[in-house]
């Protein structure tokens, strides 16, 4: 008695049999297939090109977001250059905190920002980015790891902000002068978009922004 053939089996013949096809080339013609996306019956050949037609479909959505990201990050980048430049071309020091918050806003599009620094020099003990820093916001900055990216949770350091009632997102970056986690300031971004600054994020950028705005106002420190 003869056991049935499963799928397995002869899609396991078929698969050690490369050349079965071309010995019983008929078939390609007559087994007949039905297509999920269309309901039609299709023959081998029609699904076959189908299929690849998916394939080509899916590969072409894939390169189309790459590029997307590609010129994503080539207009990221491009604004960080415009705004290093611009901290590079300070006159002074004690112009930096003002190009370096301006710059935030006028090339990322950032609807409020400013920042606080604490240990200056004593020549910059009364200028407005030494204002009063309560004990309380320099223990919150030192424990930042990472920027803080989420909703406005009544934070001090949110209400250094022009418009601090109007902001329903924050980004709150750390200012330091090295890997340790001693911080000399907060940089504090504001936007009445919940989603500007959304709990989630990748911080990877923002942890430039600190990074870069650390070295620039290091020499502001005592």
């Amino acid at each position: 008695m003869t056991n049935p053939l499963d799928s397995h089996s002869v899609a396991q013949f078929l698969s050690n049999t490369p050349d079965f096809f071309e010995e019983h080339a008929a078939l390609l013609g007559q087994i007949r297939l039905s297509s999920p996306l269309t309901g039609r019956t299709l023959s081998l050949q029609e699904r076959q090109m189908e299929v690849m037609r998916q394939k080509y479909k899916a590969l072409e959505l894939q390169l189309s977001d790459l590029l997307h990201h590609g010129q994503a990050n080539d207009a990221i980048a491009h604004k960080f250059q415009s705004w290093t430049r611009a901290l590079l071309q300070a006159r002074n020091d004690v112009d930096l905190p003002h190009v370096l918050v301006t710059g935030l806003q006028t090339v990322f599009g950032v609807p409020q920002a400013t920042l606080r620094l604490w240990r200056v020099a004593p020549d910059y003990a009364h200028a407005w980015f030494a204002e009063g820093v309560a004990e309380d916001a320099m223990i919150f900055a030192k424990s930042l790891s990472a920027p803080y990216c989420g909703a406005n949770n009544d934070f001090d350091a949110v209400r250094w902000l022009d418009d601090a009632a109007g902001v329903q997102s924050t980004a709150i970056i750390p200012l330091r002068t090295g890997s340790g986690p001693d911080t000399f300031g907060l940089l504090v971004l504001g936007s009445g978009d919940p989603q500007r600054f959304a709990a989630g994020m990748a911080t990877d950028f923002l942890s430039d922004i600190g990074a870069t705005a650390s070295a620039a106002l290091a020499c502001l420190l005592d």
